[in-house]
């Protein structure tokens, strides 16, 4: 993994998280480097814990300027965990998001293992996890941009709460999540309960994690992770 971006990288102050909702902002860069997969380990066992939350509005903890998003929302109901089954594909038609996920798992450092930059339009998910639809938070994450091209997840800052995020799996039905929260988390000051614990205890949840904020030259990466959180709200049988 290269320190620094390519020969075009990214001017200053543009990124997902800089300009959401403007796609042709994003700069050129990295995934989750070493310092922000090593958080994620952190935050790995929180997964199944989590405070109680009103999921009937969107809440408004969070970098709220940074998303552009409306302190509440109304939200529709959850609906129970459901059996869980593997992800094969994501979509989220508000954005235009449509990809294949694979399962990934822990690199040599011990940390999650992205898709290569081969797949820059794919989806990983962490899984030894939680399946998506089954009780817990799901944990999908993905490029931005390579050093030449946007990614998978370029526009996922422009997510709002309300969105449809639909989930295909592998036993034929598709779970479909409603966002309820965007947040941009510093690099500095991430805090792994608020990204991977569960919002709310008994839910199935969703999250959906790519890079935010500017990109750093000194440390070839950005300096923010952007969060999209959902709840699973409904399932189309096989």
């Amino acid at each position: 993994m290269p320190s620094a971006p390519g020969p075009e990288g990214p001017p200053s102050g543009t990124g997902p998280a800089a300009a959401p909702g403007a796609p042709g902002t994003a700069g050129r860069g990295r995934l989750f480097t070493g310092v922000t997969w090593a958080v994620l380990l952190l935050g790995l066992w929180l997964w199944g814990r989590g405070g109680a939350q009103d999921p009937g509005t969107a809440p408004t903890t969070g970098d709220v300027a940074a998303v552009g998003r409306p302190l509440r929302v109304p939200l529709p109901p959850a609906l129970d965990p459901v059996s869980p089954a593997r992800p094969e594909r994501v979509e989220i038609p508000s954005l235009g998001i449509s990809a294949p996920v694979v399962p990934r798992g822990l690199d040599a450092a011990g940390a999650v293992d992205p898709p290569p930059y081969a797949l820059a339009r794919t989806v990983g998910w962490y899984g030894a996890g939680t399946q998506p639809g089954a009780r817990g938070a799901s944990l999908l994450v993905g490029h931005v941009d390579t050093e030449t091209r946007p990614a998978v997840f370029y526009g996922l800052s422009a997510a709002r709460p309300g969105a449809e995020v639909r989930v295909t799996r592998a036993d034929g039905s598709v779970a479909r999540f409603t966002v309820d929260d965007v947040q941009v988390f510093e690099r500095k000051r991430f805090d792994a309960r608020k990204v991977y614990g569960p919002r709310r205890d008994g839910r199935a949840e969703l999250r959906l994690i790519t890079c935010g904020g500017t990109f750093d030259r000194a440390s070839g990466s950005y300096t923010s992770n952007v969060v999209v959180s959902a709840y699973l709200t409904g399932l189309k049988p096989s």
